[in-house]
């Protein structure tokens, strides 16, 4: 018998999905991702947008952007802009949204009052809603109350029988009559799902005193006029899902299909953070990740991709092609934020495969030197002296930003050299004679395993002490006392550069040379 219901349950599981996909078909998919100007973006908010920009781009639909400021008091100035530059950054750019144009705008909910004032009181006059009178100390009573009771706080609906109003021009809010008994609907991630909200909630405000909507009125009345065809979000907003669906039925419109993205965890199984800089997309940015490699690490968390391989690194174009929203994971997701360096460096590795993608990073690399070292120490570089750069460093960096770190910026200018005019003559001869030798060097022998025997036969035959030695030319080819392997650096600055810090050492020791007794150096 049991084995007869689960076969019964998964063709029906199976024939709702089918049904989507035929409904997907019949008409355009309209999909929106529609946060909230009240802070920096995080990468739950983000992960909404990309799978709202997949399902749109996969059926040839359109992506939608729509921001919900209903709740002014928590509105921060400037967020939404931030929110358009993060999508721009991203490459999830929207099809009609603020500033962009579309033909059911306004897309800010603040200037859509009068939609969702004329619903609410459509409500009102069908009987689906009604005017609440309740001050805010009743309802604090009742808060307090429940919680002493250790019950959940739920309004209890007081108003909805109320016969006339009271006297005098009081305030009011409108609530929904919520529909009583068990209210299912089939989830494209989840499957069914059964909710009975009457239990634990009261009517719910869906029109406060001052005009504005709360969030279940405006998004379903903006769904609706917007033509939404889909609601790709968050599974916390799966329990609000009955009160959407009620207010639709009381408009007498259609629902659209919903897909409650899994939570977000952290890698411990911990509730992810939006205050910690490893989730916040600006941070992410200012650490200099690539929108890529930020993309894919949603992607591996959330699914929709079938089976992946940990090193399996797509390209934007290339998640549209392979998503498949039926694949989207429904259990909760645990994001390792510590491999964004991997797949940062596997985002520098596909690019460095191809020509577009390499003019891609010089242009990036040349912009992050101008803005910190200017515009002249950024023309300086050629582009084959930065795609010299970047192919030498692919193995050792794992974003562009490390190109600039105190290690590594002995690259892009000299170093400033203080106190080697009292050298010993030992070491002053190697390096006039490493010099000599690099000046004779054709560029097929200008490579890591020649310079590496070359600069231990150069210590050996001066009586130097290798270690020594090398301390001495990392000082300086760079000024520093650590970083890089010496014939490492000499490899990046190339053989030019190269010469022309060695030659350019206070006192001028170097090209006068020195009588110091040096052997000859054998070329490998």
């Amino acid at each position: 018998m049991w084995s007869l219901r689960k076969h019964a349950r998964s063709r029906v599981i199976l024939a709702l999905k089918n049904l989507c996909q035929w409904s997907r078909s019949m008409s355009e998919v309209r999909v929106r991702f529609a946060p909230s100007p009240t802070g920096e973006m995080h990468l739950g908010s983000l992960r909404t947008a990309l799978y709202n920009y997949l399902f749109a781009r996969k059926y040839g639909g359109k992506f939608l952007l729509r921001i919900e400021d209903t709740d002014q008091s928590r509105v921060v100035p400037g967020a939404a802009e931030r929110i358009v530059d993060t999508l721009r950054w991203a490459g999830l750019c929207p099809d009609e949204g603020p500033g962009l144009g579309g033909s059911v705008g306004p897309y800010v909910q603040s200037q859509r009052l009068k939609f969702y004032q004329e619903h609410a009181h459509r409500l009102l006059e069908t009987g689906h809603a009604y005017r609440c009178y309740c001050s805010e100390a009743r309802l604090e009573i009742l808060r307090k109350n429940a919680l002493r009771n250790q019950e959940m706080p739920r309004y209890d609906n007081r108003c909805r029988s109320l016969e006339k109003s009271p006297p005098g021009n009081q305030p009011y809010v409108i609530r929904l009559k919520l529909t009583e008994g068990n209210v299912t609907f089939h989830d494209g991630v989840h499957g069914p799902v059964t909710l009975n909200l009457s239990l634990t909630e009261g009517d719910p405000v869906i029109l406060k005193s001052d005009g504005f909507p709360t969030y279940h009125l405006a998004c379903v009345v903006d769904d609706r006029l917007m033509k939404v065809t889909d609601v790709l979000r968050g599974v916390e907003w799966q329990v609000s899902t009955p009160k959407h669906l009620m207010l639709y039925s009381a408009l007498g419109w259609e629902p659209p299909r919903f897909w409650h993205l899994p939570l977000l965890l952290n890698k411990d199984g911990t509730k992810l953070s939006k205050r910690r800089d490893d989730i916040r997309v600006e941070k992410l940015r200012e650490q200099g990740f690539s929108p890529e490699a930020v993309l894919n690490l949603l992607v591996l968390a959330g699914g929709g991709f079938g089976k992946q391989h940990k090193d399996q690194f797509f390209q934007l174009p290339e998640m549209v092609d392979k998503f498949s929203p039926d694949d989207l994971k429904a259990g909760s997701c645990r994001l390792d934020t510590e491999r964004l360096q991997s797949l940062n460096k596997l985002h520098l590795h596909s690019c460095l495969g191809s020509e577009d993608g390499t003019r891609m990073l010089v242009r990036q690399l040349q912009q992050l030197l101008a803005e910190q070292q200017g515009s002249t120490v950024s023309a300086s570089f050629s582009e084959q002296d930065i795609i010299h750069v970047l192919h030498q460093t692919k193995e050792r960096i794992d974003s562009l930003h490390d190109l600039l770190s105190p290690e590594m910026a002995f690259i892009w200018s000299d170093p400033v050299l203080s106190g080697l005019n009292q050298q010993k003559p030992e070491l002053v001869a190697a390096v006039h004679h490493l010099c000599s030798q690099l000046e004779n060097l054709d560029s097929s022998q200008y490579n890591s395993d020649f310079l590496s025997q070359l600069l231990r036969s150069l210590a050996s035959e001066a009586g130097l002490k290798y270690s020594d030695f090398m301390r001495h030319m990392r000082l300086l080819l760079s000024g520093l006392k650590q970083g890089p392997g010496v014939a490492e650096m000499m490899l990046l600055l190339g053989k030019e550069r190269t010469l022309h810090r060695l030659q350019q050492v206070p006192g001028n020791e170097l090209q006068t040379g020195n009588k110091a007794s040096f052997g000859a150096v054998e070329k490998a």
